[in-house]
């Protein structure tokens, strides 16, 4: 079993160098940004969204922990918005590479679905990138449905 918890600062610095590259990476393989300025732009979309770090208001950042080996298998970010109908919104979720395959993913959810329930949120909503089918399939066998579909074709 899995439980979340708050990153400290040093975590949250460890984190930040690590999610800001991939982030920038991720948006250039889908076409979104170009690959030499990527990692700028990641790094001003993260000033923007966390300009006061890991304290930024609303925003919760949460190491995911193995309850049995307190071993830290992956991240994840959310931001809580509105008032009347709170929602969350996944900023950043991960299953480090060496700890996929053993259902700590959907345990990561279902217990982010509990922290949801306690804030008295309603509803959670995420982004995934279109190329990403793993994560994709994850969000659709944890109960998520997809809203909102952009596509695109390249041309050259």
């Amino acid at each position: 079993m899995v439980v979340l918890r708050k990153m400290n600062d040093e975590e949250f610095s460890v984190y930040l160098s690590y999610s800001v590259k991939n982030y920038g990476e991720e948006k250039a393989k889908a076409g979104n940004w170009p690959k030499e300025k990527a990692l700028e732009l990641a790094q001003q979309e993260f000033d923007q969204l966390l300009p006061d770090g890991l304290h930024t208001k609303n925003h919760f950042l949460y190491q995911i922990v193995d309850e049995t080996s307190n071993e830290k298998v992956g991240y994840l970010w959310f931001h809580e918005r509105g008032e009347d109908q709170k929602t969350a919104f996944i900023y950043d979720f991960l299953i480090y590479e060496k700890h996929r395959g053993r259902g700590y993913a959907k345990q990561a959810l279902a217990a982010l679905e509990e922290v949801a329930k306690d804030r008295g949120i309603k509803t959670i909503r995420l982004h995934v990138f279109g190329h990403n089918q793993t994560a994709i399939k994850l969000y659709e066998k944890c109960g998520f449905e997809a809203t909102n579909i952009q596509m695109a074709k390249m041309i050259f």
